[in-house]
């Protein structure tokens, strides 16, 4: 087994003196590659600056377009608010017949069981009953049609 431990190029960093001296050749050419690149973007920078009030108002006005749809067609919004409070007042209005109706059926059921008249009544109406001496005329029931035979008599 090897365990010795190889060690890769190892780089000596100049003295400070030398450094500045590589700074200062080296800044020419930086220089010269910042002005360029400031060259090429300062008109696309200007346009930009230009364009930014344009383009603030479009952002602004796409978004108070979009706000005013949501609001107006969105899911809570208010086209599906005004159904939903017309589907709640026509429930409304069905709720309180039926609370009539209930009232009014619980009136007669309560007659029913309390009121001696309206029970004669129901018992003479529904059982046909009479009182001794009186006389109760019932009417046939009138038969039902029966269909026609043939087509022909249908028309």
């Amino acid at each position: 087994m090897d365990f010795r431990v190889g060690f890769h190029k190892i780089r000596v960093l100049p003295a400070s003196r030398a450094r500045r001296d590589l700074l200062a050749r080296r800044a020419d050419h930086v220089e010269a590659w910042a002005d360029r690149v400031r060259n090429r973007v300062e008109p696309v920078l200007a346009r930009l600056i230009a364009l930014r009030t344009r383009l603030a108002t479009v952002a602004v006005a796409l978004l108070a377009i979009w706000l005013f749809v949501h609001v107006v067609f969105g899911a809570n919004g208010m086209v599906i608010y005004r159904s939903k409070r017309a589907e709640y007042r026509a429930l409304e209005k069905e709720i309180n017949q039926l609370e009539k109706e209930n009232d009014e059926f619980s009136k007669q059921v309560n007659q029913l069981k309390s009121d001696p008249k309206r029970i004669e009544k129901e018992a003479r109406e529904q059982f046909h009953y009479a009182r001794p001496g009186e006389v109760i005329y019932v009417t046939p029931e009138a038969p039902a049609q029966a269909p026609p035979t043939n087509r022909s008599a249908a028309k």
